[in-house]
């Protein structure tokens, strides 16, 4: 198809106003993320009952356990096994979905780590716990960035924002859950099956049953018209027309000014061009920055309220109730997603983040840790809507899905080594090390995205990257 018919698509599909037919589309992609935000998030509520098994001593840790920093991080090892797997999927996988297309990939990816989720459960070994753990890190990373992709091409430019936001607001609702179900069955061994194994079953049925539900998804238009099967684009977005055209009295705002965006062959090599080097080196750095904040007391929440003082019991208990928070900042967020330029979200988010962890280094008081988690949580939960939408944005839908996968691995990279980091500095140092540890990271993220960070609010994709 030539750059003016998919402009023709792009220009249609920006045009539409918010209604309940893409409002039904992203909450659909969002089913489909609920049980990998679970799968993510159960790595902290089944620490404590993980530890309990023995399964991250040096002799279930095998031939790894030679190394220090293996012995010494224990359940820091699981963690890196999680984002170690994440980082193959986006660094190998990334760009799958700028060749099969948006919606293979979306649905593959998920019966991959549902498998692989289930037959983790029954792992009698640490190593082996995290060698499946890995091989189903990597479906999740490809379905991660899939989704990115995916919401920033269906969406119109004015409601991208608040689609992200309403994305993770329906994705973060899983979590609490988790942590509700891991609170009153960790503990347990209901029919003689360890308590944590069951949590880990829980998310591999639920995921496979919300893949049915995957075929009210439409392919991405724009990923069909630059992929020369115009006609298919057409008949999508003729469809998606006529529906949100019904529930607007049958009439649609007109269509707004066609920008081309360049299309033809495209590699991997392209975000490193003029154009798009300088986003993909300060993308590259602040996701590398963020993860080290959000994961860094995401996975650990437990284990760092025990370090506090807490039981083991009361920790999980207390990490059900700051889970609780979870989806209410990407809530609050659809109110001033598209309001508010995405970059000073990024920037208000990893402030707070680093505050309140500074502050939960200090406080002892289980209610203020409490309070301070649920602060933590909720500037954590703004920064992470908001940068997902806006790393979408800053590449064109040639190469968008690889390009968002290789800024995203520096993420999973620095996550995998950050667990070990965490696990290393909770011994040596206690929670205040990990304070330090993590607001350092956040400052590094603020100073990138304040001065490189380009403004896309209310922009076009290919206004954007023209």
């Amino acid at each position: 198809m030539t750059g003016a018919s998919s402009a023709e698509i792009a220009a249609r599909l920006d045009r539409l106003p918010s209604s309940r037919t893409l409002w039904t589309i992203v909450l659909l992609i969002s089913l489909g993320c609920v049980f990998e935000f679970y799968d993510l998030f159960f790595t902290a509520y089944v620490a404590p009952g993980m530890i309990d098994s023995g399964l991250f001593t040096a002799e279930s840790l095998g031939p790894f356990a030679a190394l220090k920093i293996i012995r010494v991080a224990g359940f820091g090892t699981f963690v890196f096994s999680t984002f170690a797997g994440l980082w193959l999927g986006v660094v190998v996988f990334g760009q799958a979905a700028d060749h099969f297309g948006r919606k293979t990939v979306f649905t593959w990816s998920l019966v991959w780590y549902c498998g692989c989720t289930a037959i983790l459960a029954f792992q009698q070994t640490g190593l082996w716990l995290n060698i499946w753990r890995l091989a189903a890190g990597v479906g999740f990373g490809v379905q991660l960035v899939t989704v990115d992709t995916y919401i920033a091409e269906l969406m119109p430019r004015a409601l991208r924002g608040r689609a992200f936001s309403i994305n993770q607001f329906i994705s973060f609702c899983i979590v609490p859950v988790v942590a509700l179900l891991a609170w009153l069955i960790v503990p347990l061994r209901p029919l003689g099956l360890d308590g944590w194994r069951w949590i880990v079953l829980f998310g591999s049925v639920g995921a496979l049953a919300v893949w049915g539900l995957r075929s009210g998804i439409p392919e991405s238009p724009r990923w069909l018209a630059a992929n020369n099967r115009g006609h298919e684009a057409n008949a999508i977005v003729s469809g998606i027309e006529i529906r949100v055209a019904a529930e607007h009295a049958g009439v649609l705002p007109p269509l707004q000014p066609i920008v081309l965006e360049h299309s033809g062959p495209a590699a991997l090599a392209d975000i490193f061009t003029r154009k798009y080097r300088g986003r993909t080196l300060m993308l590259s750095i602040f996701n590398a920055a963020q993860v080290i904040g959000f994961y860094g007391f995401n996975s650990w929440i437990p284990t760092l309220l025990i370090a506090r003082g807490i039981s083991v019991t009361h920790g999980l208990e207390y990490a059900f109730i700051i889970a609780l928070s979870q989806p209410v900042g990407p809530l609050l967020g659809s109110f001033f997603a598209d309001k508010i330029e995405r970059k000073l979200q990024i920037i208000g988010g990893l402030s707070g983040m680093a505050l309140m962890m500074a502050a939960f280094a200090m406080a002892t008081a289980p209610a203020a840790l409490i309070l301070i988690g649920i602060a933590f949580t909720l500037a954590a939960n703004v920064m992470s809507y908001a940068y997902h939408g806006y790393q979408a944005e800053l590449f064109p839908t040639r190469i968008r899905s690889r390009a968002v996968g290789f800024v995203y691995s520096w993420s999973r990279l620095a996550a995998a080594f950050s667990g070990l980091v965490i696990g290393s500095l909770l011994v040596t140092g206690g929670v205040t090390a990990v304070a330090v540890f993590i607001g350092g990271a956040m400052i590094v993220g603020i100073a990138v995205i304040g001065i490189f960070g380009p403004s896309t609010d209310g922009l076009a994709l290919e206004q954007l990257n023209d």
